[in-house]
């Protein structure tokens, strides 16, 4: 659909945009005219003539159709892992009196980690507790707080249904807290037709922002004047340059704001987003599925020593597809020397991202042919390829 604005390298088939996306043609560009043009010409200047203030508010209205918001609604900037905290705690805030943040055992660990950080923090009878992500639904109840859950899967791709969750947990008067470092850009998302509390999530994966691209976070709009955050930033304050001692949070998502804009990590990703100002997410979706279950068909008919992991109904997962191999590491170093990259997550994940926005049918069946091969041939046993990396 748009392989021509990615610079991705000769004879490099790339299946691993559910991790990192690829460089964006335009984003050398849009990164020099802000380095030369922006902060070489205008020094501090540029705070004020380039906009870099504005940033936050202004990609998140651009992120904002990709994922069922409303403008104004999103503030971009931070961590992903900052955002959690953030929102998390905003959301134990409006149900002070519930004990129970409720998660799955799937998700991401630093969402984990961050529950578990605030949990310390604040102290008193909070409780984080993780079931199967399967039995999610049976375990919410009147004493459930919030209730925290990737949507895809990081290690399955398995696909929970946001729309029945949620409406589960606001029957029983939870808020809900999603991350969409897996859905965005992936995949259709409505958080203002679920009526969700709270999201977050990245922008490096299918947004192509850039390793260390900033996060986004969501608040529903009825809630964005109530809440206080936790994480009173310089920036969140509603007039930061008046330097006052005292916080007053800003108006709306604003007061999500925590630290200075990445301006640099900002302009690749207003240049990523480009490319998707005339992309239907539904036809992404469309096409995203018709691309894995052809590499499922192609993988499970020449590669049997593979087991699928992640669902086999396309409708239950998200554009990952993953399969176990007590060597899959190994075989995935041997991929990539062959020019096809994916990656592995322990114990015995091989991961595959599939983005309609650079791959096509062509690059499926090549990727399997070259998978096959090492198998058949055991390339991957080789001493160079069972070396692990500090990333895998």
């Amino acid at each position: 659909m748009k392989k021509q604005h990615f610079h991705i390298p000769d004879n490099v088939i790339y299946l691993d945009g559910n991790s990192l996306g690829p460089l964006p043609k335009n984003a050398s560009q849009r990164l020099n005219q802000t380095m030369q043009d922006e902060w070489g010409e205008m020094l501090i200047g540029g705070w004020n003539k380039a906009g870099w203030m504005a940033q936050p508010t202004k990609i998140g209205d651009r992120i904002a159709p990709l994922v069922g918001a409303a403008p104004g609604t999103i503030s971009v900037g931070d961590t992903l892992s900052i955002k959690v905290y953030q929102a998390l705690s905003a959301a134990l805030a409006l149900n002070p009196d519930r004990t129970v943040i409720l998660s799955d055992t799937g998700n991401f660990p630093s969402d984990l980690y961050m529950a578990e950080g605030l949990i310390k923090t604040i102290g008193g009878p909070l409780e984080f507790k993780t079931v199967a992500p399967e039995a999610v639904t049976d375990h919410i109840d009147d004493t459930v707080a919030v209730l925290m859950l990737t949507e895809v899967d990081y290690r399955t791709g398995r696909l929970h249904n946001m729309k029945e969750l949620t409406a589960k947990a606001h029957e029983y008067g939870a808020c809900v807290l999603w991350d969409l470092a897996h859905s965005a850009g992936a995949l259709p998302v409505h958080l203002a037709d679920c009526e969700v509390e709270f999201a977050v999530g990245c922008t490096y994966k299918y947004l192509n922002g850039g390793p260390g691209a900033p996060a986004f976070i969501y608040v529903r709009p009825d809630l964005s004047e109530q809440i206080d955050p936790a994480l009173a930033g310089w920036l969140g304050h509603e007039k930061p340059f008046d330097f006052a001692s005292k916080y007053t949070p800003a108006a709306g998502v604003e007061r999500m704001r925590v630290g200075t804009p990445a301006v640099l990590q900002m302009a690749a990703l207003e240049a990523a987003l480009d490319i998707w100002d005339d992309v239907s997410m539904d036809e992404i979706r469309t096409r995203s599925i018709a691309l894995s279950e052809l590499f499922i068909e192609r993988v499970e008919s020449q590669c049997p020593q593979l087991s699928l992991v992640s669902p086999r109904d396309p409708q239950q997962r998200g554009s990952q597809v993953s399969f176990a191999f007590e060597q899959g590491y190994a075989v995935i170093q041997a991929l990539i020397s062959e020019g096809v990259i994916g990656d592995f997550r322990a114990p015995n994940i091989m991961r595959f991202g599939f983005t309609p926005l650079y791959l096509d049918e062509n690059d499926i069946e090549k990727a399997v042919s070259i998978l096959a091969d090492i198998l058949r041939n055991d390339t991957w046993n080789a001493p160079q390829f069972l070396k692990r990396n500090l990333v895998t």
